[in-house]
């Protein structure tokens, strides 16, 4: 008989100690819930951080998986596979760019974006290297990608990072410019900072940084890794924006679950990649590429699109309802399915999430005392109602 215990006591003892994770082993997932191995269902309201875009119950995606096994799992990037043209074609349709770039992750995806940035200044801006990153951003754990982001938490016991990197504070257009002289060659940035809080970036301040990336000859690159494939309503939050960025890095509900991250990219700054300076062993995989074409065929869709916003009107209508209701809510904010709940200084948001795990829910935190709704983009209106009746009972 499995015994979760000795589970969680075995992976304690033979795996690094790197997660601060909850006493629980999951086994399975459906119907928007996770299942421990003692059949207890969780609803779950975090979709593996924004990963699992679909839920667990589309048969068609795992018939296309299973189909792809049964195919060809994996095969060198000396060659070209069918998944990997299909996909790539797909996703410059829906993106709108010329190139697109298959990697493994969100981290690699910016780790890339930023390889591509200090090539194209080393070729085009005469040896610049300096790049413009936001306080309070999070672009991942790898060294490129923790260089550039914005929380000195995450940073600190890792020094020295890599150089050349400048921050600024987000929506303060006045803090870019003081930065900006011709050794900059790239800008990155989250339009909604996703680990920082939920923070939108506001549409004005976005069209100015256009506007200044353009005349002043710096790659600008949108960090769309949480944000991206359909979770904001749209494709993507640059259309919501009404700005489109040079560079665009994708990862999360790319797959579905299955681990894919992509780069995205306008050919004037996608031919500095030529061959030998950047690749991956695992990068455009078939099986994941197969997982990211279905993906992208079903999400992009008008239908499913104005789905995501029917829902995100009915979380949000319900959300402004509770903050109306309870004092210990301060803002409601975010976009789509990626929704911040900002409490008041005295409501600590790690014993909100904790009594959410003991009371079946499974959310997450974010930035400052800030609680992160992120289901998959299938969730019903009855789990939408039945994870609030959770949260406010809660609250309370």
């Amino acid at each position: 008989m499995i015994n979760m215990k000795n589970m969680i006591d075995l992976c304690e003892k033979h795996g690094f100690n790197n997660y601060s994770r909850f006493p629980v082993v999951w086994s399975s997932a459906d119907h928007g819930h996770m299942v421990d191995v003692d059949g207890n269902r969780y609803l779950d309201f975090m979709a593996g951080i924004a990963v699992n875009s679909l839920g667990y119950d589309d048969e068609g995606f795992k018939t296309a998986l299973k189909d792809q096994i049964d195919n060809i799992i994996h095969c060198s990037n000396l060659y070209y596979n069918l998944p990997q043209v299909k996909a790539t074609e797909l996703l410059s349709a829906v993106s709108g760019y010329d190139k697109a770039f298959f990697c493994n992750s969100g981290t690699e995806a910016n780790e890339g974006a930023l390889k591509l940035a200090r090539i194209f200044g080393k070729k085009h801006k005469n040896g610049a290297t300096k790049i413009i990153a936001f306080n309070n951003s999070f672009h991942g754990r790898s060294m490129g990608a923790l260089s550039v982001t914005g929380q000195p938490k995450y940073q600190q016991d890792f020094t020295p990072l890599i150089p050349d990197i400048l921050f600024a504070d987000y929506n303060d257009i006045n803090s870019v410019k003081k930065l900006i002289d011709d050794k900059v060659c790239a800008l990155i940035m989250e339009p909604i900072q996703g680990e920082g809080g939920i923070i939108t970036a506001e549409a004005e301040f976005v069209r100015e940084l256009r506007t200044i990336c353009t005349n002043e000859k710096i790659m600008l690159i949108f960090d769309e890794v949480q944000t991206g494939i359909a979770r904001s309503g749209k494709m993507f939050v640059f259309e919501k924006l009404g700005v489109k960025p040079d560079v665009l890095t994708l990862a999360k509900g790319l797959g579905g679950g299955v681990p894919v991250g992509a780069i995205c990219a306008t050919e004037e700054f996608a031919k500095y990649f030529t061959p030998s300076t950047h690749g991956t062993t695992f990068g455009a995989n078939p099986l994941a590429t197969r997982a990211a074409e279905y993906v992208l065929s079903k999400v992009s869709t008008e239908e499913f699109l104005q789905s995501v916003e029917e829902k995100s009107e009915y979380i949000f209508t319900k959300l402004n309802g509770l903050k109306n209701k309870f004092s210990s809510i301060k803002s409601i904010r975010g976009m789509g399915l990626l929704i911040g709940v900002e409490l008041i200084e005295s409501v600590p948001t790690a014993e909100i999430v904790k009594k959410a795990f003991e009371n079946k829910l499974l959310i997450l935190s974010a930035g400052h005392n800030t609680l992160r709704f992120a289901p998959s983009l299938s969730v019903t209106k009855e789990q939408i109602d039945q994870a609030l009746d959770i949260f406010e009972k809660i609250i309370k």
